[in-house]
């Protein structure tokens, strides 16, 4: 069935795959000019492995000298070895209808493609496999961890064309699954807008699995929901929860309301760093009215940063 472009009309398959092409193009020229080196640095691979000896030179680790082949060779030999990478990368993403939704530029599930892309063909680069769950009020589909482009075509168009069965978000029944299921540690982006907040037994499940793999939270927001305060003051506006409809009329123009809407914002901004600061993990934060480059690049670098100084 086809789906609807963000005009509502109909999209054909030719559109569809010039769109998933697009995303293509753009996530390879910025893993090629930016994110490649980055992402094999800070996702390191399942370990070591073995691949040759060579004859000692000043400034190498004594301790990788190779005792046998110095005592048959007589001279000293040190052990080279390879980084296994082996390294499995599963996207969990939010389909819930609050995904639905933005002001400016794109949607943010069209936001969330564009990150899935940008960490898959990053992937694809350094030899790992990816994979894709996609969550609502269940887990609904699964594409288990594959190499490819094929298989990261695959993954785009599912992120893209995918209708969930039920409007709401419960990250934890996801998060569940995906740690279950991923038997070898891995790194797991868990791509929402976390609009509802984490309750504690997101939490849990967070800082259960953030022990096994590499868990990042990618949050996807539109500048009206993370800065209301931009919104104009012209009167009455109405607004709807999309995952349960629910509607609520507010006045921007009436000074009041509109300072009750900025600190209902402020207090769920502190709540969510908050959540996450106690089920220690990261955040990458993803906005639709910009490049997603400086977000994943200044990750990174926070990165690269700790790995150095041995945080």
């Amino acid at each position: 069935m086809s789906r609807a472009d963000d005009n509502g009309a109909p999209e054909t398959p030719q559109q569809m795959w010039r769109r998933i092409r697009r995303l293509e193009i753009t996530a390879r020229r910025l893993v090629a000019e930016q994110f490649a080196g980055s992402y094999h640095s800070v996702f390191k691979g399942a370990g070591l492995q073995f691949e040759q000896i060579r004859e000692y030179a000043p400034g190498d680790d004594p301790r990788l000298i190779d005792h046998n082949a110095t005592a048959r060779l007589g001279k000293p030999f040190v052990k080279l070895f390879v980084e296994e990478r082996q390294l499995q990368v599963m996207l969990l993403v939010d389909m819930s209808a609050s995904l639905r939704f933005g002001t400016v530029g794109r949607l943010k599930r069209q936001l969330a493609a564009e990150f899935a892309a940008a960490i898959s063909f990053a992937a694809l680069a350094n030899n790992d496999k990816v994979g894709l769950a996609l969550c609502a009020e269940t887990v609904e589909r699964v594409l288990p961890p594959h190499r490819g482009r094929r298989h990261i075509l695959t993954l785009l168009h599912e992120l893209l064309n995918f209708e969930p069965s039920t409007p709401g978000t419960r990250l934890e029944v996801g998060l569940e699954k995906v740690g279950r299921q991923m038997r070898r540690r891995g790194v797991i982006f868990v791509v929402s807008d976390f609009l509802g907040g984490l309750n504690e037994a997101t939490v849990r499940q967070m800082r259960w699995i953030g022990r096994r793999h590499d868990l990042i939270a990618v949050s996807v927001l539109d500048p009206a929901e993370s800065h209301p305060e931009r919104l104009p003051a012209t009167g009455l506006w109405r607004f709807e929860e999309p995952e349960t409809g629910r509607q609520r009329v507010v006045d921007l123009a009436w000074p009041p309301a509109r300072r009750a809407l900025i600190a209902r914002t402020h207090r769920w901004r502190d709540e969510l760093a908050e959540s996450l600061r106690r089920a220690e993990v990261e955040r990458i934060a993803l906005s639709t009215e910009g490049s997603l480059v400086p977000a994943l690049l200044g990750f990174f670098n926070r990165r690269t940063r700790h790995m150095r100084q041995g945080v």
